[in-house]
């Protein structure tokens, strides 16, 4: 059963909070992240992303990058940029984005419960991206992004969740993106103790996005065990930090592909061949965004296309049926010669958050053909970690973004 605890809290004060919260720390890459730091010197990244403080020189694995995160982190709790609760709580962050919200519980996880599969995986993780992580966590002492979890909705923490969203936020703001933040603060023990029990009886949770520093975080927790052998388990390097979300709420935005190249096939002759799998539409020039499972939309040279899934290869199997696994089974390996999505040079891949019109720039400068997919449901990811599998790279994006620097787990205290 999950255990899913309360925690002394480090967060920035009110009237900082907007200054503070960043995006999280690999959405940018060197330079966008100098440039973010330099427009708001107070921005969580100047922690997250250390090497924003020197120059080109000092390269971003360095040890003094790490020991200036730990230094800048010390810094602002001493000034009062951050403030430390005096006793373990529970928060609400709710997130709201074109006017949709979702509210998740900010709470530490178990790493036990990583390690036993009651908190589900669904991707595998990278052995150099979990090094930068687990050195920033381990010499800051400090977990500075949360994990982003979900669940299947409760009716018990639903209605916490209402009675506490009727009350004064702790943090209401709109970040320069436009998304709106709002925090409340849970620290009455009835309501603390009821939150706890009912986690206790959920049986499965789920990484929806943060796997790097899930995985990140419970190494950091696993070497302090080893340094501290008459560890009870309660300590707090035995939990990370989390937002919990239940499903019901979660939007996964589409994630698509571009390709470089036709692979040697002219147009029509590339057209045919798609044909075997797919039933072919030709659109226009009208933008077009599949409606419904097992449909892709195709933009080349200029025309946007329909495909639709042929029965024959629709498959019930919960990773082969996705579609970024028919496309790229069908389609993207067999014809175009993508063997493998993670190394290719020929593939890049496109949020949905930048919309169909950014397909139709990659098409028509870099790339040469784009494929709008339809969004992977939290049901299919559930699926997939339910089966103990993995889903392809790049199958979901996920929508709003949860801010670093706002909710900070220690780790001894």
């Amino acid at each position: 059963m999950a255990e899913i605890k309360p925690f002394f809290c480090i967060r920035p004060s009110q009237e900082l909070a907007s200054r503070v919260a960043a995006l999280p720390y690999d959405v940018y890459n060197r330079k966008e992240a100098c440039e973010e730091v330099k427009k708001e010197p107070l921005s969580f990244l100047a922690i997250d992303r250390a090497e924003t403080q020197f120059d080109e020189s000092v390269g971003t694995y360095e040890e003094k990058v790490y020991q200036k995160a730990k230094e800048l982190l010390e810094e602002r709790i001493q000034s009062g940029v951050f403030v430390e609760e005096e006793k373990e709580c529970y928060f609400l962050y709710q997130l709201t984005m074109n006017g949709r919200s979702q509210t998740g519980l900010v709470a530490c996880a178990s790493i036990d419960d990583y390690q036993n599969q009651v908190i589900k995986k669904h991707e595998n993780t990278r052995a150099d991206k979990e090094a930068d992580r687990i050195h920033h966590v381990d010499t800051c002492n400090a977990q500075t992004g949360p994990i982003f979890l979900a669940y299947r909705s409760n009716l018990v923490i639903n209605q916490i969740t209402e009675e506490v969203k009727k009350e004064k936020p702790l943090y209401q703001f709109v970040s320069s993106d436009g998304i709106g933040h709002t925090v409340w603060r849970i620290e009455e023990e009835e309501r603390i103790a009821v939150i706890r029990k009912t986690f206790a009886a959920i049986e499965q949770i789920y990484i929806a996005d943060g796997h790097h520093r899930a995985a990140s975080a419970v190494k950091v927790g696993l070497k302090r065990r080893e340094e501290h052998p008459a560890y009870t388990g309660q300590e707090e390097f035995n939990y990370f930090l989390s937002v919990l979300f239940p499903d019901d709420q979660l939007m996964i935005m589409d994630y698509n592909r571009v390709v470089k190249d036709l692979n040697g096939y002219a147009i029509e002759e590339f057209l045919e061949r798609v044909g075997e799998s797919f039933v072919v539409e030709k659109v226009g020039e009208t933008p077009y965004a599949p409606a419904q499972i097992h449909e892709i939309g195709m933009y080349l040279d200029g025309i946007w296309y329909r495909l639709k899934a042929k029965p024959e290869v629709c498959v019930t199997h919960p990773v082969e049926g996705l579609d970024v696994s028919i496309l790229q089974n069908t389609l993207l390996a067999p014809i175009l010669g993508i063997g493998d999505p993670k190394t290719d040079k020929r593939i890049d891949f496109v949020g949905g958050i930048r919309g169909l019109e950014e397909l139709e720039r990659r098409a028509k400068t870099d790339m040469k053909v784009a494929f709008a997919m339809y969004p992977t449901s939290i049901g299919q990811l559930f699926d997939v970690a339910d089966a103990n599998l993995l889903m392809p790279p790049k199958s979901t994006w996920f929508e709003p973004k949860l801010r670093s620097g706002l909710f900070i787990h220690r780790l001894d205290k």
